[in-house]
């Protein structure tokens, strides 16, 4: 059958044209789609899926933010089946879409996403980021239903539901904060309407991403055939003090290194440049520092290649946690209780009631972090290691140095 055709101006194209599926997920527009770029097949092929409704997901900053919230997608995906996500995010975050099964596109935020939003109609956007812009751009969209956050004539953020209001209200009143209990991921799910439903991070690496990150790994000494721990020391620039001392860190390797026959891998990004080579030349032990320039997906793969991860509450956490990696959590001046761990570790924190203050400085000395002693983080480990279902062959012998590369 012929494909029922749009007209605009009086005009309809040639009926003897070719039919095209307009309605297909895997319609794109401007190039031939996957399945007849691999095989040649034409609409409508065996591949053919009908797009019924068109979700907008608007989840901007930041990029543990946007990973975490992948989590929603299968419970989405389930009310929806019939479905086409769109993702507005930054250009950053892009890459922890893709080949996201639950996505049908990544639009990066600016003008592109500006000039489609103002064109297309959806059936739902779901905006949960209480920032202007992304509540801003959920009241340009034009759908039926808004879930989240909008914004009104005044330039305020209103909450579209009871849910939200609380999420917002989290935000604005220190008090509140603290006393949450709930993890971000159920928060969000009531935001939406599907409280209580199963949820998981959804990040793909394909079986070539995961051998480059293990040979990436290899290629600076690590051996495989010990065990390998990840170390996120530090915390990026907005909020300086969710990093754990240094000389904490230098401790726990000391200790770790002969009782496990582990090898260390420094993770993190270019604002752990130098507090690297200051570990490297303060410890020990040799420290393997993968580099602090990796792209995102390459950096994935090497954390998945780690036994267990150390990390605070960053971007790396939330790649272990997504990547079935066993992970222990330092917490301080973020909320730990919105972390959902999956079972995949433990949180480490300390005993102090203004926990979870948000603040990029602190007035305390010692602070939250710099009571998280050495001890805590050793005892987690160990339970850790002995909840690897797989552990690589122990090796009595002592360590060798590990020659590091820049």
């Amino acid at each position: 059958m012929k494909q029922d055709f749009p007209t605009f101006g009086g005009h309809r194209p040639d009926t003897d044209t070719r039919e095209i599926a307009f309605d297909c997920r895997f319609f794109l527009g401007d190039r031939p789609c996957v399945w007849h770029k691999t095989t040649g097949v034409l609409c409508t092929c065996d591949q053919y899926q009908k797009v019924e409704q068109r979700l907008l997901i608007i989840k901007l900053d930041a990029m543990g933010d946007v990973l975490r919230t992948t989590a929603l997608l299968p419970a989405l995906a389930e009310a929806h089946p019939r479905a086409a996500i769109t993702w507005v995010t930054r250009r950053e975050s892009r890459a922890l879409l893709e080949r996201n099964p639950y996505v049908t596109e990544v639009l990066n935020y600016g003008e592109d996403a500006l000039v489609q939003l103002q064109a297309r109609t959806f059936d739902r956007v779901i905006n949960l980021d209480a920032g202007k812009t992304s509540s801003g751009l959920a009241t340009l969209t034009k759908a039926a239903q808004k879930d989240g956050f909008i914004l009104d004539p005044r330039g305020c953020v209103q909450p579209t539901n009871a849910a939200a209001r609380k999420w917002l209200e989290m935000g604005l009143f220190d008090d509140l904060k603290r006393q949450g209990t709930r993890t971000y991921q159920d928060l969000m799910l009531e935001i939406v309407g599907l409280r209580g439903a199963p949820h998981r991070y959804v990040l793909e690496l394909t079986e070539d991403e995961r051998a480059r990150g293990r040979m990436h790994l290899e290629q600076r000494g690590v051996n495989f055939s010990r065990l390998v721990i990840g170390l996120n020391t530090g915390a990026g620039r907005r909020w300086p003090l969710k990093q754990w001392r240094a000389d904490g860190y230098l401790e726990l390797i000391e200790r770790l290194a002969n009782r496990h026959h582990a090898q260390f891998v420094l993770l993190g990004g270019p604002e752990e440049h130098e507090r690297h080579q200051r570990l490297i030349a303060g410890s020990q032990v040799p420290l393997v520092d993968s580099g602090c320039d990796n792209p995102v997906r390459h950096f994935a793969a090497i954390v998945a290649a780690c036994n267990l991860v150390v990390a605070g509450d960053t971007l790396a956490m939330h790649l272990s946690l997504s990547l079935g990696r066993r992970t222990i959590v330092l917490f301080g001046p973020t909320s730990a209780a919105e972390i959902e761990m999956y079972g995949l570790g433990e949180k480490v924190l300390p005993q102090m009631e203004c926990l979870a203050c948000y603040k990029n400085a602190c007035d305390f000395v010692p602070n939250c972090m710099d009571l998280i002693t050495t001890d805590m983080v050793e005892a987690a480990v160990d339970r850790q290691i002995s909840m690897i279902s797989q552990l690589p062959k122990r090796v009595e012998q002592p360590f060798q140095l590990v020659e590091t590369r820049e």
